[in-house]
C-alpha cells in the first residue's frame, strides 16, 4: 500500500475525477524514495478536473517513516499552514489508513466550510482507495 499511495500515480487516482496535484518528474518516477525530510519537495499545482488550477501546495515532508507514515507541513495559496499526516498501520484483513489534517487559512474562511470540504475531499480519497483495494470504511473522527 505504502509503495502506491506515496506517489504522484497514486495521490492522483485518488484525488479524481474532482482534482489532480502536478509534480516534478524526479517525484512521478520516485515517489519519495528520494525526498530527504524537512526539505521542500516542490511546488504542486491543485487543478479542478484535472485542468483548472485552485490552488498550489509547497509540499514539504518532515517525517517519511516507510511504509508507516508520513508527516507533511507545508503552505499553500488557500493555507498559511497545511499539516497532512498519513498513515498506515496492519490490519487482520490488508491495512488501516488514516489521514489527520491541520490549517490555518490565509483568508477569514468560516472553518465549517473548509471542515466540510477537506472532510469531503479525504472521504472521497478513501471511497478511491476502497475501490481500488478493497476493504470497508471506518467511523470517521
Amino acid at each position: 500500500m505504502w509503495a502506491e499511495v506515496t506517489t504522484a500515480r497514486g495521490i492522483n487516482h485518488e484525488l479524481r475525477p474532482w482534482l489532480r496535484m502536478t509534480a516534478p518528474p524526479s517525484l512521478r518516477s520516485h515517489g519519495l524514495a528520494l525526498v530527504r525530510p524537512g526539505e521542500r519537495v516542490c511546488r504542486s499545482w491543485v487543478l479542478l478536473f484535472g485542468v483548472l488550477p485552485v490552488d498550489y501546495d509547497d509540499i514539504t515532508l518532515e517525517q517519511i517513516e516507510p511504509p508507516h507514515r508520513f508527516l507533511e507541513r507545508s503552505t499553500m495559496l488557500s493555507q498559511r499552514h497545511w499539516e497532512h499526516e498519513r498513515t498506515i498501520e496492519p490490519a487482520t484483513s490488508g491495512c488501516t489508513i488514516t489521514d489527520r489534517i491541520r490549517y490555518q487559512p490565509r483568508l477569514p474562511v468560516p472553518d465549517g466550510l473548509l471542515r466540510g470540504l477537506y472532510r469531503a475531499v479525504f472521504a472521497h480519497r478513501h471511497r478511491r482507495l476502497r475501490k481500488r483495494f478493497g476493504g470497508h470504511a471506518l467511523p470517521a473522527s
